[in-house]
Order: C-alpha cells, then sequence, then structure tokens
C-alpha cells in the first residue's frame, strides 16, 4: 500500500481591515436607533451608569443645535437659509406639534422581528433576515427581487450574499404569523396560505388552482378551469370560493390586528414650510439633557490615583461621557442628513408633497452633499420617519432612481408613475392598452423606458394587467 504524503507550506497573506474603535460602534449603534428606541437605551444606560445623570425633564440635548455654523454648511445648497435648527423652530409650529402622536404598540416589522429572534441563526443570517422583514411594503410582500436585495446589502451593508442564502433565510421568515407574510407576489401569497393549511384539510384543488392555473385563476375563467383540472363546476366553485376568502394582504390584516397604523408611527424629526421656508427639527421632545454627574468628577479628583475606587469612577465617567458624545454626534449626523434631504427635496415639500416634484436622489447623492459616508446615510435613512404637515413619511420614501428623459433632463420615478396613471386614465376601457403599447406611448412623451419597466412600474401603482381592465 503506498504511503500517502502530506507537506505543508505556509504563507504570509497581507490585508488591510477597518475596525472601529468601542465609541465608533456605539455611535452608529445609536444612529441605527429610531426616537423611541433611543429614548428606551438612554433610560436604559442611565439606569445602569449612576456617573449618568439627566439635567431636567424635556430638556433637549446638548450639542444638538442646528444653528451651528458647521451643521449649516453641511448642507452645502445655495438654500441653506431657508432652513433653522431645531433651537429655532418657530413658536406656532412647535405648539401645533407639541403632541406629536405616540403608538403604543409595535409594528407588523417589529411582531416579525420578535419571532425572527426566536430562530437560531447565524449573525449573517439574523442581519439578512432583519434586512428582507425592513424591505416588506405595507402588505407584507417583497416587492423587490432578490438580486436587488444582494445589490443594496453589497452597496450600503458591505455583506456579500448570493441569491440562494437570500432564498433560504426569506424561506424561514415565510414560516412566520401570519401566514403569507413575505411572499413575493399575490400568488406565492395566496399558495403559503393554502400550503399551511395542509395538515388542516386544506382543498388540494385549491391549490392546483393557484400553482397551474394561476392565470385561469386571475382572468375568472373558472369554467375553464373546470375542464382543465377535470372537475364539476361546483367543486371548482367551492375552491375557489376557499381562495378568495384568503387574505391578500397579510402584512395589513397584522397591523390591524396589533392596533397599528401610521399616525402611529413616532416621527424621528418634524418639517414645516411657511411660505418658502422650509424648517426641519429632531422630534427630542421626550429626551432629556444628559450630563456627568459633578459630584462624581470631584470625588474622583479626591482619590487615590491608583486606588480600585478612583479605577472604577475613571471607568464609569469615561463610559458616560462617551454616551453623551455619541448620542450629540447622532444628533448632529441626523440633522445633518435630514437638512441635506429637505435641501434636494425642497420644491416637494413646498408644493405640499407633490410627488411630480420629487427629484431624483439616491443615498449616495446625500452623502455627497453632507460630507458622510453612504453607509451612514443609510442607517439614518433606515426605518426612520419626518413628520409633514400632510403626512407622516419614511425618509426611504424621498429615494428614488431617475428617469432620464429624451431631452436629457433626469426625473423621478414618481412622475413617471403619475405619467403612467394619466395614459391609463385616458385609454380606451373597451380596448385598454398592454405593457408594450403603455410604453410606446411613453416613448411618444419622451420617456425612453422598457417594456418590462413598465410592467413593473404599473404593478407596484397596483394597475391589473389590460385583460383585466376591460370593461
Amino acid at each position: 500500500m503506498p504511503r500517502s504524503s502530506v507537506s505543508q507550506t505556509q504563507a504570509q497573506l497581507q490585508a488591510m481591515t477597518q475596525t472601529l474603535s468601542p465609541q465608533q460602534l456605539l455611535v452608529v449603534q445609536l444612529l441605527e436607533l429610531t426616537t423611541v428606541e433611543l429614548e428606551d437605551r438612554v433610560r436604559s444606560e442611565v439606569m445602569d451608569n449612576p456617573m449618568l445623570e439627566t439635567a431636567g425633564d424635556n430638556d433637549e440635548f446638548s450639542g444638538e443645535s442646528g444653528t451651528d455654523s458647521d451643521i449649516v454648511e453641511s448642507s452645502a445648497s445655495s438654500d441653506d437659509d431657508d432652513y433653522s435648527g431645531e433651537g429655532d423652530i418657530p413658536v406656532a409650529v412647535a405648539q401645533r406639534y407639541a403632541d406629536v402622536p405616540v403608538g403604543d404598540s409595535v409594528s407588523f416589522g417589529d411582531t416579525l422581528m420578535e419571532q425572527l429572534g426566536q430562530l437560531t441563526l447565524t449573525p449573517t443570517e439574523l442581519a439578512v433576515g432583519e434586512y428582507l422583514i425592513g424591505s416588506l411594503d405595507e402588505d407584507g410582500l417583497l416587492r423587490k427581487s432578490l438580486s436587488e436585495i444582494e445589490d443594496e446589502l453589497l452597496i450600503y451593508n458591505n455583506m456579500d450574499t448570493d441569491e440562494e442564502f437570500l432564498l433560504s433565510v426569506l424561506r424561514k421568515i415565510q414560516t412566520f404569523e401570519p401566514a403569507g407574510i413575505a411572499a413575493r407576489d399575490l400568488r406565492e401569497c395566496l399558495m403559503l396560505q393554502l400550503e399551511r393549511k395542509v395538515g388542516k384539510k386544506a382543498n388540494p384543488l385549491a391549490i392546483s388552482i393557484v400553482k397551474d392555473y394561476y392565470d385561469d385563476f386571475v382572468g375568472k375563467r373558472w369554467e375553464q378551469i373546470a375542464d382543465k383540472v377535470g372537475v364539476s363546476k361546483e367543486e371548482c366553485r367551492n375552491a375557489i370560493a376557499e381562495i378568495v376568502r384568503l387574505n391578500p394582504r397579510p402584512g395589513a390584516s397584522l397591523s390591524e390586528g396589533i392596533g397599528y397604523s401610521r399616525q402611529q408611527v413616532v416621527p424621528d424629526f418634524i418639517l414645516d414650510v411657511q411660505e418658502e421656508n422650509v424648517f426641519v427639527s429632531l422630534n427630542n421632545a421626550h429626551l432629556p439633557l444628559l450630563k456627568v454627574g459633578d459630584e462624581y468628577l470631584q470625588l474622583l479628583e479626591q482619590q487615590n490615583g491608583a486606588s480600585e475606587a478612583a479605577q472604577f469612577l475613571r471607568q464609569k465617567i469615561e463610559a458616560a461621557k462617551g454616551f453623551v458624545s455619541a448620542v450629540e454626534q447622532r444628533q448632529h449626523t441626523m440633522i445633518v442628513t435630514m437638512r441635506a434631504i429637505a435641501s434636494m427635496q425642497k420644491q416637494y415639500f413646498l408644493s405640499g408633497g407633490d410627488e411630480s416634484m420629487l427629484k431624483p436622489m439616491i443615498l449616495d447623492d446625500v452623502a455627497k452633499v453632507t460630507g458622510l459616508d453612504i453607509s451612514t446615510i443609510s442607517r439614518v435613512s433606515n426605518s426612520k420617519y419626518v413628520q409633514t404637515p400632510w403626512s407622516i413619511t419614511p425618509l426611504k420614501y424621498f429615494f428614488s432612481d431617475g428617469v432620464v428623459k429624451d431631452d436629457g433632463t433626469e426625473q423621478s420615478v414618481y412622475e413617471l408613475f403619475e405619467v403612467i396613471k394619466e395614459i391609463v386614465e385616458a385609454e380606451d376601457k373597451s380596448a385598454p392598452l398592454n405593457d408594450q403599447e403603455l410604453q410606446e406611448q411613453l416613448v411618444v412623451r419622451g420617456y425612453n423606458v422598457a417594456r418590462r419597466t413598465v410592467a413593473k412600474y404599473r404593478e407596484q401603482l397596483g394597475i391589473p394587467v389590460a385583460r383585466l381592465r376591460k370593461e
């Protein structure tokens, strides 16, 4: 028997890695928190560290005033004079927003996060799961493709994944309650609900109809389905009745079940418009002024520098100072980012929320204006809301790709949405336009977009296919 040989080699690899300091990590953690989560974190920190004190009820944090020149200049816009810091917001505006609606229950996203936390996952799976849940729309469906999410995770979170891995995590989320959550389209949503009922005598015919004859089902071709499956019309009607009773919007039903509504979202920013001026501020009504207790600083001076008591005091005091500094840096970064968004989307806010006035804007645009890293802008924008005079809106709403027209101008996809709706509303209902014809109509108006892009936008607008619009 020949003897196997094993050879060992040593190789030296040189790689550059960036390691965040504990203080930098704390800043990042606080930046990801919403206003409500920050309030909880502050309360917890004050209880855990006796050196950290609150200066008074409902006082604002130190260092958060938007009147500092560095905050004003960071907007890098000629419109900077139209903005006041949170300390300068007009009295009338402050009174109007004195009682910002506060939710007394969790969102459906929080409920899904709780279910995610009950699974045994790797850190990467957990991070991807949280991102997927955060990407669900109000109906609880995942409208983005896995390839889009793969790109976003790489660009914004520096996470290198693939669609197969994303799908494996998504499948886990799709087992959560309510059934149908995290489906990628209506068909998958119905299938998830039917499959969940297998152990409860689910109708196999209903599953077959959704799985194999979905187009006929959507087109309400009941008799054709019965003929193709080889069942009686009554059996077919019973199966279809079961499908119709399913919930096409599992996220909406979950929101209603836990008493969640858009008006119960606690906004992180407050924005008001007066004449040609836009005012932005942080919603800090319930955040106290933090400071390190003076008596502990004096006590440290009295201690022997090498004693255990001095070391304990020094450690806690440094932790308190670090936390106060991190909170101040969070507030500074938040207001700088919101000011940049308000400046870039000024015409939208002055118009009172006209979607056609939204400019194309991506994270990198705001990063360049503020001088902040794109990952920082992503953290500020994620799960944060701004209250305007007409709505409470997620910051993600203001970010969208642009559509380049034939004349070279770039328009927001929201303007294109409005054009698509106008074309559909004006079409001949006896012969509605298909996606190819819609695409041709858009080209005539100067919008050079592909047919599949038109189909995607039509679906996002909730406009049915041509045959279902026929009257």
